[in-house]
């Protein structure tokens, strides 16, 4: 597969720390960004790559030269006048499904299987999404059940209630999309090309927990170097069994206070986002598995449910964290409640203290289940740890208890990490 790079970025706003150098030779952790992507892209089994260049283009044709020191065919296209994020594209020799990313991105991502999904699904354009840490400023993706987008918005159009999932600036696209686009320039590839055929194109989100992250700002250098210094990359690889704290919610993520029917009930209990910040930060996944028989005793529906987890996604994205995961038992066994939901009275195998979820998530996370936490507030919680054969950790003003650590609150825990 042919690799599309856009490195023509000015980095303006990292000018302050190396001078006038293009963004994509900005040296991340004593290696230039543009390096790190070719040996990844070289690892991935990439052998052909496009550079669109433009600011300070001789420099990164100096320093890529044919791509030789890479082990891959480089060669290069550069703007006379800036095209925007897809202009170059209809400029260049593309007539088969390439790869395109963003040369401001750190990245860690096996391509092969996000190839996969995009063959399987028989996508015109695959996107690369994951929650973001500034989902202020990052733009919306909704999608169905089966990862196909029914909505991408530019972050000020972000509606009310809307999960943290954000187009991360890695695409597998299809030249069949580029024919349904009049070309001009400059092109935005978001609204010129992305948005307008939602509706008439097959786009699908390739949702994953690898690490990928952009380094635009002297913020996000810093946090990129400290990520790379933690081994951050390599602890959320596809390909290996990765480490995971399970997190109950209501008395753990949020205030109890019964059950928890509208999203404006849902409030945060004070340092509960920088706790699941500070988990997000040692590599492991933040995982949500929580019990809601709300649902079936009638308090909501499931659609109520998920702007529920929205509101709590929004909340806890607000201070930089995120979930990587949301895992739900809208069951309740016993009946007998005005306005019960009958489909939902069963005695079912995910309900906690029953470990359901937690191997659900695990086999579809590929978590490593001995290696990872069940936090929670409640016996039932630390039933679940045992039954799922995952550490144990309850929220309480107690004493320590037999195999069992014991924190006042979650940050507490956190801390540990």
């Amino acid at each position: 597969m042919k690799a599309v790079i856009l490195a023509g970025g000015r980095g303006s706003r990292l000018a302050s720390l190396y001078g006038d150098i293009p963004k994509a030779l900005v040296p991340v952790s004593g290696k230039p960004i543009l390096q790190r992507q070719l040996e990844t892209l070289r690892r991935e089994g990439v052998r052909d790559v496009v550079l669109v260049c433009g600011h300070l283009a001789q420099q990164i044709k100096d320093f890529c030269g044919s791509g030789k020191r890479f082990g891959m065919r480089v060669t290069y296209y550069t703007e006379t006048t800036p095209l925007g994020t897809a202009g170059a594209l209809f400029h260049l020799d593309l007539h088969e499904d390439f790869l395109l990313l963003n040369g401001d991105l750190a990245f860690d991502v096996d391509l092969g299987s996000m190839l996969r999904f995009h063959a399987q699904v028989r996508a015109d354009a695959t996107l690369f999404a994951h929650p973001s840490t500034h989902p202020a400023d990052s733009a919306w993706l909704s999608t169905d059940a089966d990862g196909r987008v029914n909505a991408f918005l530019p972050a000020k159009e972000r509606p009310e209630f809307a999960h943290n999932l954000s187009n991360a600036g890695i695409a597998i696209l299809s030249p069949r999309l580029l024919a349904r686009c009049e070309a001009r320039a400059p092109m935005d590839l978001d609204a010129d090309v992305l948005r307008p055929n939602v509706d008439g194109c097959r786009i699908f989100a390739y949702r994953s927990c690898e690490y990928v992250k952009d380094m635009g700002t002297p913020q996000r250098l810093a946090q990129v170097e400290r990520d790379l210094r933690r081994g951050l990359p390599e602890k959320r690889q596809k390909n290996r069994p990765r480490s995971a704290v399970f997190l109950d919610r209501d008395g753990t993520l949020n205030v109890f206070k019964g059950d928890v029917a509208r999203p404006q009930d849902l409030v945060l209990i004070d340092g509960a986002a920088e706790a699941v910040r500070r988990i997000n930060e040692t590599g492991r996944l933040a995982v949500l598995i929580t019990n809601q028989p709300v649902v079936a005793r009638g308090g909501c529906t499931m659609r109520e449910l998920d702007d529920i987890h929205c509101r709590l996604e929004a909340l806890l994205g607000e201070q930089g964290a995120y979930l990587d995961g949301i895992y739900v038992c809208p069951h309740h066994p016993e009946k007998g409640f005005a306005g019960e939901n009958p489909a939902y009275k069963t005695d079912c195998d995910c309900r906690k203290p029953k470990p359901g979820l937690i191997l659900r998530a695990a086999e579809e996370l590929r978590i490593d289940i001995p290696s990872s936490y069940m936090v929670g507030d409640t016996q039932r919680d630390v039933q679940t740890a045992f039954a799922a054969g995952c550490r144990p950790v309850l929220l309480a003003d107690a004493a320590d208890m037999p195999g069992v650590q014991v924190f006042p609150d979650l940050l507490r825990f956190a801390e540990t990490l």
